[in-house]
């Protein structure tokens, strides 16, 4: 880490800051926790915040437009680190399950659960695992994922349409796994299942290098190489890695490849861009495209650290 990127890191807004100060400072508990807090009244999550629709959601919508509805406006609250006994955040949660599941555990719940595709089951899991969703449906929403994986040991939202698809989707399973690392983080009572389940997919990731054809080597997509933030709803490999540093996964000569990959993305001054942004409609860009970025850089950083450069 070159020895100017803490000070710039901690320039940034509180998402950066209390993530720097507890993922590459080691800070104290309480020194990143105070900081953290500060995301509810400055930045951009007391911006997010204060877009809040009157229902409780956010941009007229569960699920759409994108980017600006309930869904994915909780999931970049999700990702500047909004503490979980935020009252707003946890009335939007509520919000946005009631709507596409239902309010409690019952038939027409399960029906939906079972018609939902993986993917937003999966981010479901995660923003009721961190805001609060009461433990019936936690419950329900984990028992369908374990129950729902491909042969190869992944997700895949088209499982059941025809015709009927024979590999996972990374974008599914990536989803799906970010839910189950809350759940299992959490400590959830069936977190050694989720566990598992986790390893398996994490396996599929690492059998195709995070980006290439397990039968041809070559790329899989051209955008699995792009590392876009917010990622929204798509699979990328800075991605995945982020996940295998978070589960604290040994490392894998396989992952060698993303790793290199993600090194030469570096700019000479040491940090990293956003070379990529998906388009819809945002409320702000949290940064811009093209210059460099805090969040890539933080990112970039920790998953860096946990391969051992």
């Amino acid at each position: 880490m070159g020895p100017d990127l803490l000070p710039w890191l901690l320039e940034g807004d509180p998402a950066i800051r209390w993530q720097t100060q507890r993922d590459l400072q080691g800070k104290a508990r309480r020194v990143w926790q105070a900081e953290r807090a500060r995301t509810a009244t400055e930045g951009w999550g007391a911006d997010l915040l204060a877009r809040q629709d009157a229902n409780g959601g956010w941009g007229g919508g569960v699920y759409s437009p994108k980017w600006t509805s309930a869904t994915y406006t909780l999931l970049t609250l999700c990702d500047i680190g909004l503490p979980g006994d935020n009252a707003a955040a946890r009335r939007g949660a509520t919000h946005a399950i009631d709507a596409l599941l239902g309010e409690r555990v019952d038939e027409a719940f399960n029906r939906k659960l079972a018609e939902l595709d993986r993917c937003i089951v999966g981010m479901m899991l995660r923003i009721g695992m961190i805001y609060g969703i009461d433990a019936a449906r936690i419950e329900a929403i984990v028992a369908n994922l374990l129950s729902e994986g491909m042969p190869d040991g992944g997700w895949n939202c088209r499982k059941h349409r025809r015709p009927c698809p024979h590999h996972s989707s990374f974008h599914t399973t990536l989803n799906v796994l970010e839910g189950l690392r809350e759940y299992i983080e959490l400590g959830g009572p069936r977190a050694t299942e989720a566990k598992a389940a986790e390893a398996g997919a994490l396996e599929l990731l690492a059998q195709h290098r995070l980006f290439r054809s397990d039968h041809t080597g070559d790329i899989i997509r051209p955008e699995f190489t792009r590392f876009a933030f917010p990622p929204r709803w798509h699979y990328d490999a800075f991605r995945a890695l982020e996940l295998f540093a978070r589960a604290g996964a040994p490392r894998d000569p396989r992952l060698g490849e993303a790793i290199e990959l993600l090194r030469q993305k570096r700019q000479a001054d040491g940090r990293w861009r956003i070379p990529y942004k998906y388009s819809g409609r945002v409320f702000f860009d949290m940064e811009k495209g093209g210059v460099p970025s805090r969040w890539n850089t933080l990112r970039a950083l920790r998953i860096l650290r946990w391969w051992g450069d």
